[in-house]
């Protein structure tokens, strides 16, 4: 058996090249987005207008996980400037869109050592992915490699914090009496596998607390008129997943940024058997996972 004779890729430079240019790899990502190696994403729009600033050059959406990426794109190596400009990006996008997660995406031919350290200061603040993108020639054809250099961190210091407090009144006012009475059944399952916590009322959020003692936000709760949305502090799991999709409970997304699933809970899933057990499982697994990382 002959084996055949390896080909060595050659890198190009994009920046100096006459024709691959960043019109170029913005093309190819728009008619391929799964060459950023972020999943199977959808274009949103292209060199989006932005109030008061300059143009971003990809808005990507992931309908499974209901979050939008901010992508702006640099040949060469990456600056200072392009630093700010994506990170405002994605700060104006997450202000007028609130009903979508949103991550920054930095896509650059070279990202330096010290460009990364800088970053790295941002990352766990906000949520941003770092490619770099190199362009390589392989027997006259041309294709593209992409390295995730810095990824997304789930952060860990929010489920510690308990915000501005407020009263029991204030999120019946907010919601309704039946959902605060949803919220009051659940903490009782909880409290079934966590002695002496609490509701911990706050301004955006009812979290959990034992007294004299850190909050332990495993399980958070956000109070609607007809029902109350559920977060759940666990790693995505394909069988948890196909087991909510299964039971009849409405799954509204997975948080990659937070690291949770978010459940839609009603009085009548509490009363159904089998979706209450479900639930119960996702109170144990959010607790184990918690308790993990202590």
């Amino acid at each position: 058996m002959t084996i055949p004779d390896l080909i060595p890729p050659k890198f190009i430079s994009l920046k100096n090249h006459p024709t691959l240019n960043e019109k170029w790899l913005q093309d190819h990502l728009v008619e391929n987005p799964s060459l950023l190696g972020l999943g199977d994403l959808q274009v949103r729009d292209i060199e989006r207008k932005q109030p008061g600033a300059g143009r971003l050059d990809l808005l990507l959406y992931d309908p499974e996980s209901n979050t939008r990426y901010e992508v702006e794109i640099q040949l060469g190596a990456t600056d200072e400037s392009h630093l700010v400009r994506t990170i405002e990006y994605w700060d104006i996008e997450r202000r007028r869109y609130t009903q979508y997660e949103h991550v920054a995406v930095i896509v650059a031919e070279d990202i330096t050592s010290r460009f990364l350290n800088v970053i790295s200061l941002f990352n766990g603040h906000i949520p941003l992915i770092a490619i770099q993108m190199k362009g390589v020639e392989v027997g006259g054809n041309f294709s593209l490699i992409a390295t995730k250099v810095l990824d997304v961190m789930s952060l860990g210091a929010e489920e510690e914090e308990e915000g501005e407090s407020v009263d029991r009144g204030t999120w019946i006012r907010a919601s309704s009496e039946e959902s605060l009475g949803v919220v009051d059944r659940l903490v009782r399952m909880i409290q079934t596998v966590e002695t002496g916590v609490e509701p911990k009322y706050n301004k955006h959020y009812i979290g959990l607390a034992v007294p004299g003692h850190p909050a332990r936000n495993f399980v958070k709760f956000v109070p609607r008129r007809a029902g109350v949305v559920a977060s759940f502090k666990i790693a995505q799991d394909e069988e948890v997943s196909a087991k909510l999709e299964g039971s009849g409970l409405e799954l509204l997304t997975y948080q990659k940024y937070w690291g949770q699933y978010q459940v839609s809970v009603r009085h009548s899933d509490l009363e159904d058997e089998e979706r209450s057990k479900i639930l119960m499982e996702l109170i144990n697994k959010a607790r184990d996972s918690y308790s993990s990382r202590r």
